[in-house]
Order: structure tokens, then C-alpha cells, then sequence
């Protein structure tokens, strides 16, 4: 056999642990020795006719290897060449090698296909065709739908070219050093990730691209949640007759979130996509690990905290009496868009009271503080306000930084530098200065007054105040000279490019945070959120985290009834806060959201099919969440080892970790709950803190 590349395991359990995850085999069989520093393993795959096939693993000082041998039975059957196949894609996959013994040469040569058939340097002969995806939208929008256009690219056993961003290409003023897709994400592990899903290419043929230049090849806009059939019908055929067929997403997405049961594989794919393929390039996640560092550096826990007040989710819902004054112009006039562009069927101006006891308008900054502080967080609880854009700006959220003395942002924890660092190097774009006011000339004027009409005239109006420059200057001084909004300058293209990166950073910390609460999500329009995301990703790796889902219409209501006295409230109104808001951390929430999330994005909430069970090899511990798992959700699949793959890396490498951040976590939900959980005999001491509001008004 020929060598082997190193590869560093560490207990004698961890090769096991891998074949098993990978495979879906167990070890019948294990023959180690700690003074020669290799072990062996046999796996024996019983298929539904007769055992045919035997795996034998075996690691030597580091140095993994794999002998199939495929016993002689008779007629071969696809699904035990599925079966070898996931075996010797484990070990190649792993840097190991591998040979197949078998006295039937067709077996290896049908074996050897099937894994050439999936590598990405097979070339697109034996696909149909091409795949090229132009997504449209925000970050939320941008990761919902590359999910999504991964499974149709199976689905139709096509090639995916990367997807193209146009909130990041070049046109916007982003960096040289970034073509579209990587300036979020990291292109080379997305293609290497799917290797053995999708064949993924950074780009077509010069030949294709000339004809897609003339636009030689069909358009497809595909609906929000397009069923499968949709693209079986009328997107595979284009596809086979001109083997390049442009998809065009706009609403974040382009296939229904719950697909029927016979393809739960694709719902898999899904979340191999979401959760291990789409990576955000390696500048991004480093700051975002700094940031969090900073955050933990005082040792206490952060709670992060994202608004979605954004003008678009805002003027879909009718919610512009919230805000005052051109915060509320900007919202009709983004609504009175929507309606003409037939998004928005209900009336222009609407009462915003009636959106919002629906609990489809967002709890304000101010009420996601009464709540926080009626749940027991301290005013110095250090809370972090993810999301790059905050409609309203510093004015709503004035209430929320008088509570929270340590409410911070990415601005305030990393310096200006750190952030232009991230962006690349860029070039200088001409100032935005707003346009001159157009001078009359004195011919003109004496021309005007001899047209007024018959003496005696009234007398002429007075002159317009003038606008100072702080009125005029910012994205939405547009709308105090003008009715119409004005096209987008260059700075303001490069800003809603910057803002990817700002959210990206955000979703980072936002999913490392020790506890979550979302001000606004799954708020019915269909379109995937920031918030949505976060808590989906959070209930995927970090499912014993704090992840708060507020009722909203519970919520808005038991806020009007305490409206006179919004900071002293009764201790009795305080306690049904308490209990629900702990309920919606547990299963009540799970089940809730389930219902309510799932049937609008898959990845708001990924299970049960991004849920496997490794109980069996894993001890009593993950039995126990095994068995509450099923109780759940149902039938649990058993992991394959792509899904935890990073986490077990680490364990080979530093061993005993995985005891050590059970310790850490332990200890931090332990301080959130002396921090939110306070016991009877500490009444006073919250009464003592909302005492202290009592005189606070927000607006000072």
C-alpha cells in the first residue's frame, strides 16, 4: 500500500468515532496496542442482503489507512457501492489512502467511478450543465439564498458557478483584492466543503462567458419558495438544451422551506451549506473572534441584542408611527414604493398600533430594556448591539444606553483602523456635496413680477429657511429637498457593500454570545432576517445557549398595560415577565417557533434534519439528549462526520477540551443565572432597581 499523509489522532476512541460518523458502521471489532502506536479497526456493513463488505481501518503512529475487502456473494447491488463509497470517501477525505480487494473487478471499477464522479476536477461532462446565480439583497438574503441554489444545483446534477453578489461586485467601489463572493466568504473551502455534493467552479468557460455577455442563455427570476417540481419542469430541460441557465433571486431564496421526507438529504445539504461550507473569509472571522475577546476580557457574560428596526421590514409592516418626524417620511415613502411595485396590497397610511399588537412591528430599544431589567439583568450587564443598520439612529436607542450603562457596538470595541483593514484597500471617491441651489438671475426676477397680474399685489412670500449642512448631509437628507428619493451616489454604494461586512462581524459575535434577544423576527413577510439566522445557527451549535424568543404581541400588550409607569412596574407584572421570557428559552419556545419560523426559513429552524444522534459511542450524557431530542422532534438520524468534523479536530489535537468547556459553560449559564434568575428572598433588591428609574426620563 502506498504511504500515507500524517494525520494526528488522538485517543485510540477518535478513529472510531470517525469511521463510525462517517459511514453509519459501528466497530465490531478492535485490535490496539499502545506500545507499537497502532490500532486497527473492523467494520463489518450488513446491507439488506446478505453481509458482503468489511472495512478494515487501521492507524500507525499517526498514519491513517484502509483495506476494503469485498467478499464474493454474488450479483452486486447499488446500495453496497453506495456503501463502499461513503467508506473510501471517509478515509480519502481524511488524507489517508486506501486499496479494494475483491475478486470481482467490476466492483472496483464501479467503486473507482463513483468516487471520481464526485471530485471537482471531474469536469462538467457528466453534469448537465451550468448553473450561474445573481442574488440581490442584504446579508440575511445573501446566505438564505446561496443555500438554497446549492440544492437546486444537485438537484438538477448541474455545476454551480460561484454565486455572484451584487451588493459586493466591483461596480460598488469594493477593494480590487475581492471579486463579489469572496468578500464575504471564503471561496476555496465552499468549493472544497461540497466537493463531494455539488461540483462548484469559480467561474464559467471563456466561451460561455462571451455568450452569457450576449445574453445567448435563458433568464430565470424563480419564486421565494419554488417547489421542486418547478425546477424539474421548467428549469432541467432549458438547462439540457443549452447547458447554461442564469437563475436571478431576488427575495432571498428560490426554494420552499419544508421539502417532502423523500428528500431529506437535500434538507442535509442545507445545513452542510449553511453551518460548514459558507465561511466567512479568514480577515472576518478573525476580527470577530477579537471582538469577542474583547468583550469577555472583563470575565463576565455578554448579551447580544439586534434591533431589526430596518426601513424595508419597517414600511412592509406599516410601523412609521413608531418614529417621528423624517424617520416616518422615509418609512411612507418606502411603503408607497412597495405598494406600487405590488409587494404591499393593504393602504398606505395605516394605524401603526394595530401592526404592532400583532406583534408584527418590532419591540422598540426602550421596551427590550424594561423586559431585560424585568428579567434581572443588572445595569451594567455588558450587551452588545449587533446589526449594521439601525433605523432611527442614536435617538431610540437613548433609553436602552440609559439603562445599560455597557451597551456597545463594533465602533466602540474596535478602532478605525481594524475596520478599514477589513474593507481592503480602496479607492478615493469624490465627495458627496449636495447639489447647489440653482441661481435666478435679476432679468429673470423682473420678468416674474411683470407676469404677476394687477397692482396692488400681496406681498411676496418670505424667503425659505436655510438648510444648514447637518440637515442636508447623511442617506436620508434627500428627503428635506426633494420628493423623490435621488439614485444611490458611490459613497452610498460602498456603504451598503460595508455594511455586509458589518453584519458579518455582528452574526459572529452574535453567535458566540452567551445569551441572544431579537427585537424583531420571523415577522411574516417571508423574507429571511438577521435575527431569524442567528438564533437557527445558535440552536444548531450552541442549543443550551440563551436564546431568548419573545412573544411579540404577548409582549407589546403586557407593555401597554403598564404604560404609566413603564419603570415602576408591579412586582406582579415583573414575575409573568420572568416566567415567560424563561419559557421562551425552552422547549416552549423550541415548539413555538418550530410552527411559526420553520414554514417561512428552513435555516431559522434547521431541525430535526440538521439533528444527529451519536449516543451510542458518546456516552450516558448525549443518551440522555438523544432520547430528549427524539421527544422533540421525532426520528433522529445518525451523524455523519462532516457535521462534527472541526469539533473533533480540536479534541485530537488538545484533548480533554471537551470536559473544560462543558466546566466554562457551565460556569457562564450559572452567572447568567445569578445575574436573571434572582431567588425569593432578593425581592427587594429588584424593587430597589427599578426605584432607581423611577425619576429617569429617556429623553433627556
Amino acid at each position: 500500500m502506498d504511504s500515507f499523509s500524517s494525520v494526528k489522532w488522538h485517543p485510540e476512541t477518535e478513529i472510531e468515532l470517525r469511521i463510525w460518523m462517517e459511514t453509519g458502521f459501528y466497530c465490531e471489532d478492535t485490535i490496539s496496542s499502545a506500545r507499537n502506536g497502532w490500532l486497527i479497526n473492523i467494520v463489518r456493513a450488513n446491507t439488506k442482503h446478505r453481509p458482503k463488505i468489511a472495512s478494515l481501518s487501521y492507524v500507525d503512529n499517526g498514519q491513517l489507512g484502509c483495506v476494503v475487502i469485498v467478499k464474493d456473494h454474488g450479483k452486486i447491488h447499488e446500495g453496497e457501492i453506495e456503501v463502499l463509497e461513503r467508506i473510501l470517501r471517509f478515509h480519502k477525505e481524511y488524507g489517508g489512502d486506501y486499496a479494494i480487494i475483491s475478486p470481482i473487478k467490476d466492483w472496483v471499477r464501479k467503486i473507482r467511478e463513483r468516487l471520481a464522479g464526485r471530485r471537482p476536477n471531474a469536469g462538467p461532462p457528466k453534469q448537465n450543465g451550468f448553473i450561474f446565480v445573481k442574488i440581490y439583497g442584504g446579508f440575511e438574503k445573501i446566505k438564505s439564498s446561496i443555500c438554497d441554489v446549492v440544492v437546486v444545483a444537485r438537484m438538477l446534477n448541474a455545476t454551480l458557478v460561484i454565486p455572484e453578489i451584487q451588493e459586493s461586485t466591483r461596480s460598488r467601489g469594493i477593494s480590487y483584492k475581492f471579486k463579489s463572493f469572496s468578500y464575504i466568504y471564503d471561496e476555496d473551502r465552499f468549493i472544497s466543503a461540497l466537493a463531494n455534493d455539488v461540483v462548484v467552479v469559480k467561474s464559467l468557460p471563456n466561451d460561455m462567458k462571451s455568450a452569457m455577455k450576449k445574453m445567448k442563455y435563458p433568464t430565470i427570476s424563480p419564486p421565494r419558495s419554488a417547489r421542486p417540481n418547478f425546477y424539474r419542469n421548467e428549469v432541467l430541460l432549458k438547462l439540457k438544451e443549452m447547458k447554461v441557465v442564469k437563475l436571478v433571486i431576488y427575495d432571498g431564496g428560490c426554494l420552499q422551506s419544508i421539502l417532502p421526507e423523500t428528500m431529506a438529504e437535500y434538507q442535509r445539504l442545507r445545513c452542510r451549506v449553511a453551518f460548514h461550507a459558507l465561511r466567512f473569509r479568514s480577515e472576518i472571522e478573525d476580527l470577530g473572534r477579537r471582538l469577542v475577546q474583547r468583550l469577555r476580557a472583563s470575565g463576565q457574560p455578554y448579551l447580544a441584542y439586534h434591533s431589526g428596526l430596518i426601513r424595508e421590514t419597517l414600511a412592509y409592516h406599516g410601523c412609521a408611527e413608531l418614529f417621528q418626524d423624517v424617520h416616518t417620511a422615509l418609512i411612507q415613502y418606502r411603503r408607497a414604493q412597495m405598494i406600487k411595485q405590488k409587494i404591499v396590497f393593504e393602504e398606505l397610511t395605516i394605524d401603526s398600533q394595530v401592526p404592532r399588537k400583532n406583534g408584527s412591528c418590532p419591540l422598540m430599544p426602550e421596551e427590550v430594556g424594561i423586559l431585560l431589567r424585568a428579567i434581572g439583568y443588572p445595569s451594567d450587564t455588558i450587551v452588545y448591539l449587533a446589526g449594521a443598520e439601525v433605523f432611527g439612529g442614536q435617538r431610540v436607542l437613548i433609553p436602552l444606553r440609559t439603562m445599560f450603562n455597557n451597551l456597545v457596538d463594533r465602533s466602540t470595541l474596535l478602532s478605525k483602523k481594524e475596520l478599514l483593514g477589513l474593507f481592503g484597500p480602496e479607492t478615493t471617491l469624490p465627495l458627496d456635496l449636495p447639489p447647489p441651489v440653482p441661481e435666478v438671475s435679476k432679468e429673470k426676477q423682473l420678468e416674474e413680477w411683470n407676469k404677476a397680474g394687477p397692482r396692488p399685489r400681496p406681498l411676496p412670500p418670505p424667503p425659505a429657511r436655510r438648510m444648514y449642512a447637518h440637515e442636508m448631509e447623511g442617506w436620508y437628507g434627500w428627503i428635506t429637498r426633494r420628493d423623490t428619493e435621488p439614485e444611490p451616489s458611490p459613497t452610498d454604494l460602498r456603504k451598503q457593500a460595508h455594511r455586509l461586512l458589518l453584519n458579518a462581524l455582528d452574526y459572529i459575535v452574535s453567535v458566540e454570545a452567551d445569551a441572544f434577544f431579537p427585537g424583531f423576527d420571523n415577522d411574516g413577510s417571508n423574507w429571511p432576517d438577521f435575527a431569524s439566522l442567528v438564533m437557527g445557527h445558535r440552536l444548531y451549535e450552541l442549543a443550551a445557549a440563551k436564546t431568548y424568543r419573545p412573544d411579540r404581541k404577548v409582549m407589546g400588550n403586557l407593555i401597554d398595560s403598564i404604560r404609566e409607569r413603564l419603570y415602576t412596574p408591579k412586582w406582579n407584572w415583573t414575575l409573568t415577565v420572568r416566567e415567560l421570557l424563561n419559557q421562551s428559552v425552552g422547549a416552549d419556545g423550541l415548539m413555538r417557533d418550530s410552527l411559526r419560523a420553520k414554514p417561512r426559513n428552513f435555516l431559522a429552524y434547521p431541525l430535526p434534519e440538521c439533528l444527529c444522534s451519536a449516543s451510542k459511542l458518546s456516552g450516558d450524557s448525549n443518551q440522555t439528549r438523544a432520547a430528549v431530542d427524539q421527544l422533540l422532534h421525532g426520528q433522529v438520524d445518525e451523524c455523519p462526520s462532516r457535521m462534527l468534523h472541526d469539533l473533533l479536530t480540536v479534541r485530537g489535537a488538545y484533548g480533554g477540551m471537551e470536559e473544560a468547556a462543558d466546566e466554562r459553560e457551565t460556569s457562564t449559564n450559572d452567572e447568567l443565572d445569578e445575574q436573571h434568575e434572582p431567588e425569593e428572598d432578593i425581592k427587594p433588591e429588584v424593587a430597589r432597581i427599578w426605584e432607581q428609574d423611577e425619576e429617569m426620563d429617556p429623553d433627556d
